[in-house]
């Protein structure tokens, strides 16, 4: 992929998965009700710091 290509398609799945989680609640431990989407944004923040972090090093 192209550098930074990683970070990008992660967000967008992470983002996928926020709106979906909008409009029906996933039902997976910890992300029952609506408003739980937040913990999808925790989510990706450390993800896409992660991934940043590898390809650093990499």
């Amino acid at each position: 992929m192209l550098k930074g290509g990683m970070s990008k398609a992660l967000a967008l799945v992470i983002l996928g998965l926020m709106a979906v989680h909008l409009i029906k609640p996933l039902g997976w431990p910890g992300l029952r009700r609506r408003k739980d989407f937040w913990k999808l944004a925790v989510l990706a923040l450390a993800a896409i710091t992660l991934t940043a972090a590898l390809s650093h090093w990499a």
